[in-house]
């Protein structure tokens, strides 16, 4: 799998059932295996569609415990509303 097919799929916490978006980047470590998928941040406030958060905040590969067809889920603590 590639990396244009990750991000064309949700990422759902399996804590809440939130979609926390679509992949915008992978971590990489030195090695070049994936440390972290990237998710959008929230930007909250009035016309925050006109200004996204580009930055994202990271989700541990290690917290991916499946990669369907449409969705990529994990197991989280992350709260992208607090970001």
């Amino acid at each position: 799998m590639n990396f244009s097919e990750i991000r064309e799929k949700d990422v759902i916490n399996i804590r809440d059932g939130r979609n926390l978006g679509k992949p915008i980047d992978l971590v990489l470590n030195e090695e070049a295996c994936i440390d972290a998928l990237v998710v959008p941040g929230s930007s909250a406030g009035f016309l925050s569609f006109l200004k996204p958060n580009r930055e994202g905040c990271a989700i541990d590969w290690r917290k991916v415990r499946r990669i369907g067809d449409d969705v990529i889920l994990v197991d989280t603590e992350l709260n992208v509303d607090n970001l």
